[in-house]
């Protein structure tokens, strides 16, 4: 769970939206159902490409019932996205590692995009055969999602690990109204570049971003100007104290101190126990999300964290 700041109507929205997801928790595969038709966290939109995360939103719609998080789940824990998904020693294919004689009960009829005749190495058939076959078991309506899941893969573990994982790809209530304001809406902004080059003095979505320039765009997007510099970024913004707690869209400094600041990023929330943010790291990357500390002074490369800022206030 992200801490908030209480401060302004927003944050106490926040804060409201917490207690009552607190007073729910315990709810299990329920609350993934009730969430099935949520925006992508954080999370999801860190580790699912663009293109998949569209392909399991379209085939989840093919299934009353089926959260599209289920499915990208299952395609994390299979093949890494599609990143690994070479034949197992069992002869499972592709990126939802179906064996084929599976596939081939789902595989039609061949959707939008998808291969012909249907193969399970082609993402589109692959993803909208488990949809059909996930719904075929259990998960239509709703009925028994953890069946539908065990029926996938036959193993009470592998039914936790993908509920678990659906869960996170899930945006939560706080997640939600924290998009709708200007940081919120500057870090889904931000998070759409990941993957786009380091490009020094670049300001380009699809061309390439430096870690100011990435910033600026992202305020920009949500109706914000910013200085183009990182110094000139923080000097602009309105200072956290040391401590404090972050809000998604927050920017975060990096440097020799508060007259030397050489990097920034824009904070996105904790995954497991590491507070993380979104940033142009250097030439020879990507756009990324990454951990960093938030003790003033800690050392994050040859840099050190400097602060924080709100440009929203």
């Amino acid at each position: 769970m992200l801490t908030l700041r209480t401060t302004g109507t927003i944050g106490a929205s926040l804060v409201l939206l917490v207690a009552v997801l607190a007073a729910g928790a315990g709810a299990g595969v329920a609350s993934l159902l009730g969430g099935g038709d949520s925006a992508p966290s954080a999370t999801a939109t860190s580790e699912i490409p663009a293109a998949m995360l569209t392909l399991y939103e379209q085939a989840a719609a093919s299934c009353p019932g089926l959260p599209w998080s289920v499915l990208a789940a299952i395609g994390q824990v299979e093949s890494d996205q599609g990143r690994d998904d070479a034949t197992s020693s069992a002869g499972a294919e592709g990126p939802m590692q179906f064996l084929p004689s599976t596939f081939a009960e789902y595989d039609e009829p061949v959707p939008p995009g998808g291969a012909n005749p249907p193969s399970p190495d082609d993402p589109t058939d692959a993803i909208y055969a488990a949809a059909r076959d996930l719904c075929a078991n259990g998960a239509r309506d709703g009925a028994d999602l953890s069946a539908a899941v065990f029926d996938y893969n036959h193993s009470e573990s592998y039914v936790a690990e993908v509920l678990d994982l659906a869960n996170s790809y899930g945006e939560t209530a706080a997640e939600a109204v924290a998009t709708s304001t200007a940081g919120g809406i500057a870090l889904d902004w931000a998070l759409a570049q990941v993957g786009t080059p380091y490009v020094w003095g670049g300001e380009t979505p699809g061309v390439g971003f430096d870690c100011s320039g990435l910033v600026q765009a992202a305020y920009a997007a949500a109706g914000i100007s910013l200085p183009r510099g990182a110094q000139d970024q923080f000097d602009a913004g309105a200072q956290l104290p040391p401590g404090a707690p972050l809000e998604p869209g927050d920017l975060v400094f990096f440097g020799g101190g508060p007259g030397d600041v050489e990097h920034v990023g824009l904070y996105v929330g904790v995954q497991d126990g590491q507070a993380v943010m979104v940033d142009a790291p250097h030439t020879g990357a990507d756009v990324r999300v990454e951990p960093f500390p938030t003790t003033i002074g800690a050392s994050f490369g040859d840099e050190g964290f400097v602060g924080a800022t709100d440009p929203a206030a």
